[in-house]
This record gives structure tokens, C-alpha cells and sequence, in this order.
């Protein structure tokens, strides 16, 4: 038998655990002296003890934990709320690493302030295209809101594309609008160049119009990490005595299976001020 301290040592928790547990019924000691009221546990009682920490450490609450130890729940219910909270876990560490890129993006942007080479930017004309597209709402113009949003987009279109026969005949272009319904909210289009006849259908092929003057520049990487090109591009509008009329397009130039060695091109369309 060991005295609660000691048994703290071997469980690896503190003795104030211990005594809550004890307190709510959910590890009570295998012996309590009468005379001194010391606890003691054995040996045996670390399997339940690293039962519940595992489960408290998954976010199970104290009834939960003490349901699943006391076999209240079925093995197959037990391995249900596992896989939930697995998904659960997982989905919440996609989100973190998610707003962790975004935030060294930011970063990079604040380091990159008046350091970052302006003279790539080329006011241009860009032609029309034939695209076909799909279309969703996302919640907002930011990256966390349009990857979630885009990415799943293409994924369906292509699939559409190839089911359809369709063959793309040159890069994805991804343009963005202010939704109908207002609010923030955007309109994101996932688009590639087609050559094909104008439809409605699994799919939309349409004409994008020209644009009389682009400002443009290329960006090497994700599409995460845009954001010091973006405000690059942003600058140099502001500097050269032009004004942005809408959302810039994105080329999709090179998009290999690594997204840090995709190529885009950033096309705002510009004014004269």
C-alpha cells in the first residue's frame, strides 16, 4: 500500500487531485485509516487512475469520465465517443495550425513594410477568358474564411470537369465579389480556362471579362501566405497614383503538389486617381 504522497509520485499527479477525486467518488482510497484518517491506495488502483486522467485529458467531464471507469457505458458507445472527441481534437488542431500561419503571414507582412521590392508590379490589360466555374459564399474576405471555402470548390469542379469530358485548356482562376446578401460576406468563384460552349449546367461556362488595367505581381508560395504580396501590391497602387476597382484575380500558374511551390499572379484592376 502507499500513502497518498507516494502514490501521487507514482500516478504523476498532485496530491490535491488526489483529493478531489477521492472527494467526488471517482478514485476513493483502497484503505483509510480510522484512527489517523490517512489514505492509503495500492499498486492496482493506478490502471483506474490513468483511466481518468487520459479521459479528463481528452475533455470528457468528471460524470463522463466516471460513466466510462465504472463501465456505465457500452464498449461500442465508449468507442463512439471517442472517435467524436478524436474528430473533434483534430479538427480544433487544423483550425490552430490555420490561424498560426495566418499569423506569421501577418508577421511577415509587418517585417516586410517598406523592405519588399515594388518594381515587379506591371500595370497591364488582361484579355477575356473563357472559364467554367463554380460558385459558394464565404463568410468573409479573409484567408481562414476563403481557403475552407475555394479549396473544396476546385476539388468538385474538376471532378465535374472530368465526369463532364471537359478538358481545361490553361490555368485556374480564382475572382472574388461582394455576395448578394451582403454583410461581408463574399462571393468566391473557382474557375478554370476552357475552351467550350457557354452553359449552365453541373457547372457554369462563361466569359470573364477583360480588364483595361491590372495591376499585377506574382506570388511565390501558398495562397496562406499571400498576404505581404498582397499589401506589396496594395502599396505600390497607392504610390504610383492608381486606385483598386475590385478584388484582385488569382492565376493559378504552377500549382504543384507542394502549395510552397505554387506560382500565382495577383491581378487587381486599376484607376487611374
Amino acid at each position: 500500500m502507499f500513502t497518498i504522497g507516494d502514490f501521487a509520485r507514482h500516478g504523476r499527479v498532485s496530491v490535491r487531485m488526489l483529493r478531489h477525486y477521492d472527494a467526488t467518488g471517482l478514485l476513493r482510497p483502497a484503505h483509510v485509516d480510522p484512527a489517523s484518517g490517512y489514505r492509503y491506495y495500492s499498486a492496482a488502483q493506478l490502471a483506474r487512475l490513468n483511466r481518468i486522467i487520459a479521459l479528463k485529458d481528452l475533455g470528457f467531464t468528471l460524470q463522463q469520465v466516471r460513466d466510462i471507469v465504472e463501465e456505465k457505458v457500452s464498449a461500442e458507445e465508449l468507442r463512439g465517443m471517442l472517435r467524436l472527441r478524436r474528430a473533434e481534437l483534430e479538427s480544433a488542431m487544423a483550425a490552430a495550425g490555420a490561424r498560426l500561419v495566418q499569423v506569421e503571414a501577418r508577421l511577415r507582412a509587418i517585417e516586410s513594410e517598406g523592405h519588399m521590392p515594388t518594381n515587379d508590379v506591371v500595370i497591364k490589360t488582361v484579355p477575356a477568358v473563357r472559364v467554367a466555374e463554380l460558385t459558394a459564399t464565404a463568410a468573409s474576405y479573409e484567408p481562414e474564411d476563403i481557403g475552407p471555402v475555394i479549396g473544396p470548390l476546385y476539388d468538385e469542379l474538376f471532378q465535374r470537369l472530368g465526369s463532364a469530358g471537359v478538358t481545361p485548356t490553361g490555368p485556374g482562376v480564382a475572382y472574388y465579389e461582394d455576395a448578394p446578401e451582403g454583410g461581408g460576406k463574399i462571393s468566391v468563384h473557382a474557375a478554370v480556362q476552357v475552351s467550350a460552349p457557354l452553359q449552365d449546367g453541373p457547372f457554369r461556362i462563361l466569359d470573364l471579362p477583360s480588364l483595361d488595367q491590372a495591376a499585377t505581381i506574382v506570388h511565390r508560395g501558398s495562397m496562406d501566405t499571400v498576404l505581404p504580396t498582397a499589401q506589396t501590391l496594395a502599396r505600390w497602387i497607392d504610390a504610383n497614383g492608381y486606385q483598386s476597382t475590385g478584388y484582385p484575380r488569382e492565376i493559378n500558374l504552377e500549382c504543384p503538389e507542394n502549395r510552397d511551390d505554387w506560382v500565382t499572379e495577383l491581378q487587381a484592376p486599376v484607376t487611374r486617381t
